[in-house]
């Protein structure tokens, strides 16, 4: 009797084992999808812009609407997946992702392009926000707290790796068709669902009512915001819409807090940021995120621009930046296994922000192989401090749910991201058109008439640099003839500015992770 009951532990054992694994793998194929994403719609960037004939700011909001969409919306998809369970609106979201990225896929040419480019990367983004907090609460309900940090440090970091896939694909895939860059995720979802189906995850569900008013707030508040910060670098920073953007954005934010901590079942309890610990995570995490995803813009226009490589090649430049950061990211959840978060967010934040800083120095030396160690540093950097800020944040909340504990730690992160898009996009067009501006003011052309140009030029480039030289005889035309390279310089000095702005971020979120209280979760995890 003892030897079988021992043989059916065993057994039952070996089957969770199992069962973890397969659900690991199904949430990681989920989320890769987002991060694939991020990346790969940036190295086609300038094959898009060129062909739908958008202008640079327009692109700049394809790429924004996704990334503004999963800040607005993060928070709503951790509630609904704790209401109406993990599993099912991690399936639901994964279904409107993927049919949002076949539809991007399908845009037609014309005057409506941008509009159906933004339409629907803004669902993209609202299907990423309901699947990212179920697919990251499935995987912390099924590890026990002990293990979580290796197991979440496996999660990102091979995500991150998925990540790198991006670039390859990009360049590979835009030499064929960019529309190919969203249909590549329809084989993903579907490894993804299929998975999921395989592992059998419990589902779980708590009877409670959804804050809309709370969602509704948030997500006005958050867009009007990042549309101010956006729009700063067209409207000006002395206009009366770029500052009612702003202050707008942030007066809604605060009703948003006080219709939050009036009502019985919020959208956020804000009473998770009462635990220090918590709150450090979440101030590391939206620093840190100022300069994660918004690298793999700027990057990768920098490569195709001042280096005049191909996607392939700029898909490459990228690589570098994955590589430091999956082999950190596993360094990073071994440190917080065995000594807790405080040391992989130092390291993390401070060789972030050295990396950064040296990457930055580089830039104008126009060689990508000068530049891939300070690439990977800045990639190990945030390798070091990701999981474990977002594991020891999900572990502080004890009582909170999954999904309501990942919905507040993603909104953060993602609503830093979108700023840190719009915020360094509004520095990248200024400085680049400031540069420009003297470039050819020096070959001849009248100030007024060099500040039109360079505006016109600074918007038009596409990363796509063919080496022909403007046609006609007029001044314009002579200003231009010729001064490729100095503009390609006058790009990567522009393009300083918002990498020694990352680095200054890291250098914050530092300071921050300074003030972490530094002690260890070993007890019960949230609650579901």
């Amino acid at each position: 009797m003892a030897g079988n009951s021992t043989a059916t532990r065993n057994g039952a054992a070996a089957s969770r084992a199992s069962r973890q694994k397969l659900a690991l793998a199904a949430m990681l194929f989920a989320v890769s999808m987002t991060f694939i994403d991020q990346t790969i719609v940036s190295i086609a960037a300038p094959n898009i812009t060129a062909e739908l004939g958008l202008s640079a700011s327009g692109m700049q909001w394809v790429v924004n609407a996704y990334l503004l969409s999963l800040a607005a919306f993060f928070a709503l998809g951790g509630r609904l997946s704790d209401i109406l369970g993990h599993r099912r609106i991690m399936l639901t979201g994964t279904l409107l992702f993927v049919v949002s990225s076949v539809l991007c896929g399908c845009v037609p040419s014309g005057d409506f392009a941008l509009t159906w480019l933004i339409v629907f990367r803004a669902t993209q983004g609202l299907g990423a926000a309901l699947m990212f907090p179920a697919a990251l609460a499935v995987v912390i309900a099924v590890f026990p707290v002990d293990r979580r940090g290796r197991e979440l440090a496996l999660f990102f970091g091979l995500s991150g790796a998925l990540t790198a896939l991006g670039p390859l694909l990009g360049g590979w895939l835009t030499a064929w068709t960019w529309r190919a860059i969203f249909w590549v995720n329809v084989p993903v979802a579907v490894v993804a669902i299929v998975l999921t189906v395989l592992a059998r995850v419990p589902e779980s569900r708590r009877r409670e009512r959804l804050d809309v008013v709370g969602a509704v707030l948030v997500a006005v508040g958050m867009g009007l915001g990042v549309l101010g910060f956006q729009q700063a670098s067209s409207w000006g920073w002395g206009s009366v819409a770029t500052w009612a953007c702003v202050i707008g954005g942030a007066v809604v934010l605060v009703l948003f807090y006080a219709y939050e901590r009036r009502t019985a079942q919020p959208l956020i309890n804000f009473d998770v940021f009462r635990d220090r610990a918590f709150t450090i995570d979440s101030l590391v995490l939206f620093f840190a995120m100022l300069a994660f995803v918004p690298v793999f813009f700027f990057a990768s226009v920098y490569a195709q621009v001042s280096l005049s490589a191909s996607p392939n090649q700029a898909a490459l430049f990228l690589l570098y930046f994955f590589i430091g950061f999956g082999i950190a990211s596993q360094w990073g959840g071994k440190i917080l296994d065995k000594r807790g978060a405080r040391p992989a967010m130092k390291i993390g934040c401070a060789l972030g922000a050295v990396g950064f800083y040296l990457w930055a120095q580089k830039l104008t030396d126009l060689s990508m192989h000068d530049q891939w160690p300070y690439a990977a540093m800045a990639g190990a950097g945030i390798g070091f401090l990701l999981a474990p800020a977002s594991t020891d944040a999900v572990n502080r909340s004890i009582g909170a749910s999954y999904g309501e504990v990942t919905g507040i730690t993603q909104t953060v992160r993602n609503y830093a991201a979108a700023i840190g898009m719009a915020v360094f996009s509004t520095v990248l067009a200024h400085v680049s058109a400031d540069r420009i501006t003297d470039t050819l003011t020096r070959r001849g052309l009248p100030p007024a008439e060099a500040e039109a140009t360079a505006g016109r030029v600074s918007e038009a480039v596409t990363g796509h640099p063919d080496g022909r030289a403007p046609t006609g005889d007029g001044p314009i035309a002579e200003a231009l003839r010729g001064a490729g390279d100095a503009i390609r310089m006058d790009f990567a000095e522009a393009n300083q500015w918002v990498f020694y702005g990352m680095a200054i971020a890291l250098a914050v979120a530092f300071l921050f992770a300074l003030a972490h209280p530094g002690t260890r979760v070993t007890g019960k995890p949230p609650e579901d």
